[in-house]
């Protein structure tokens, strides 16, 4: 990274990261960068979103351009590739050849495509990273990045990497293959199949008036068990959603997972599935709560 003092008056040396986008990813990622000593600046669309990052020595600005003139690196933590590509042509007038641009949001493979475009147009230094984990292992500083980006660069990522995960798995050495944004469909597949499965449990349990924890204890330490299923299986069970895979961010990942396979020629039965009931989960009001307040799908019309 550059070794310039910024224009906000950090002292030489000091990596600066504009991160646009601090919804409940990115605002962790923010606040553990600075934790760690980097100069960060931020911007959401919403900036009374992003403000109470202030308290952890975060600069909120106002527009994607104050955030990202003099910066070193530039982190996307948006909803898709289209909110991802709009920030950063706001941002263009302060982008410069060489910058480093980690784009970390979940965009598909079509969603990445007109990233890697913009990037090479403006000779970005794009690693396409997308993120495993939700809000507490961001807040924690445990994600699990799936990287893809050449070898001169990945030093200089791996920096920042390691201050928001705690692994980081490099899949390929071009952004724009979509290697890093392939994998992390596949895995989400599996995320999404668990959070629709539990839902459903849940909610056949009640409807054949069976005791839903009575299904967890058959299961408990068995090769059926898993700490994921528990997590969301207590959301339901205490009527409590905070959100940390809000039930509309899930939504677009099934879209996009739907997509991706019908692309690839691979039928997918469940996807489809999962993608209707967070869509009827939304409807009934249940949009930016966690995902797994799918389980109202399971009683709308």
């Amino acid at each position: 990274m550059a070794d310039n003092t910024s224009p906000g008056g950090t002292a030489a040396g000091t990596p600066s990261v504009a991160v646009l986008g601090t919804g409940i990813m990115g605002a962790a990622m923010a606040r553990n960068l600075a934790g760690a000593g980097l100069d960060v600046r931020a911007w959401n669309r919403t900036r009374a979103k992003a403000e109470p990052l202030a308290a952890d020595g975060v600069r909120v600005l106002d527009t994607p351009a104050e955030a990202v003139d003099g910066a070193d690196a530039v982190l996307t933590m948006l909803l898709d590739g289209p909110a991802a590509l709009d920030a950063l042509r706001q941002a263009r007038g302060a982008l410069r050849p060489g910058l480093l641009w980690l784009q970390m949001g979940t965009v598909g493979v079509d969603g990445l495509a007109p990233l890697a475009e913009f990037a090479a147009e403006h000779r970005l230094d794009l690693v396409d990273a997308p993120v495993l984990g939700t809000r507490l292992p961001a807040e924690k500083g445990r994600l699990t990045v799936l990287a893809a980006g050449p070898e001169e660069i990945r030093a200089a990522a791996e920096r920042i990497f390691g201050i928001v995960g705690s692994r980081t798995v490099w899949v390929g050495d071009d952004a724009a293959g979509g290697a890093a944004s392939r994998l992390k469909l596949v895995v989400n597949s599996w995320v999404l199949t668990v959070i629709g499965g539990v839902g459903e449990s849940l909610a056949l349990a009640e409807g054949l008036g069976a005791d839903p924890r009575a299904f967890l204890d058959v299961i408990a330490g068995g090769t059926l068990d898993l700490p994921y299923l528990r997590t969301k299986a207590e959301m339901v069970l205490s009527g409590t959603y905070p959100a940390s895979f809000t039930v509309d961010a899930a939504g677009k990942d099934a879209r996009l997972i739907t997509e991706a396979a019908r692309q690839a020629g691979v039928r997918t039965d469940l996807m489809p599935a999962v993608a209707e009931r967070l869509r009827r989960a939304s409807a009934a009001g249940h949009g930016g709560e966690d995902g797994a307040a799918a389980y109202f799908a399971s009683f709308t019309g």
